[in-house]
């Protein structure tokens, strides 16, 4: 690294700092200690294992954890695309999850929303590939529903 791009690196980082800047796992961060408080729910079906397995994966596992967290998951799909003869080609798989976060200890409701996206998968003229699409469709829209559930909870952390 040249010292200019160094120069320019130690500039920015000092900008972000007068602003206020402060990243959220760092010592004293708002999201400090988060790590292993969460209990997350059992999940009840595949996609509820996918949405449970990506929050454990970024919130670790629960280590004497005083949060409970639930998620309810909807989830539908819709035909996009479709070939000249008929067949439908393209799939729509839309999501929405209403979470809360809960005391453990008494049940007290400390956070609650809900988070919603999309994603698709391509109709394949193999039924078996296109089983697959769909369930990795499903799979990819819980993992962004559960980034975008972990970035609400990271960003009111200072509440819990």
């Amino acid at each position: 690294m040249s010292s200019f791009n160094r120069r320019a690196l130690l500039l920015g980082l000092t900008g972000l700092a007068g602003c206020g800047f402060q990243p959220v796992y760092a010592p004293g961060g708002p999201a400090d200690g988060l790590r292993g408080r969460i209990e997350i729910a059992a999940p009840a079906d595949e996609e509820g294992y996918a949405l449970v397995e990506r929050l454990e994966e970024r919130l670790g596992l629960p280590q004497g954890a005083d949060l409970g967290l639930t998620a309810t998951i909807f989830i539908g799909e819709e035909e996009v695309g479709f070939l000249p003869d008929g067949t439908i080609s393209r799939y729509n798989v839309s999501g929405r999850v209403d979470w809360r976060l809960t005391r453990l200890s008494d049940g007290t409701e400390v956070l609650s929303g809900s988070e919603r996206s999309f994603t698709s998968y391509a109709a394949t003229s193999t039924t078996v590939a296109t089983i697959f699409a769909r369930r990795d469709a499903r799979r990819r829209l819980m993992v962004i529903i559960a980034d975008r559930i972990l970035q609400d909870i990271v960003l009111r952390a200072d509440r819990l």
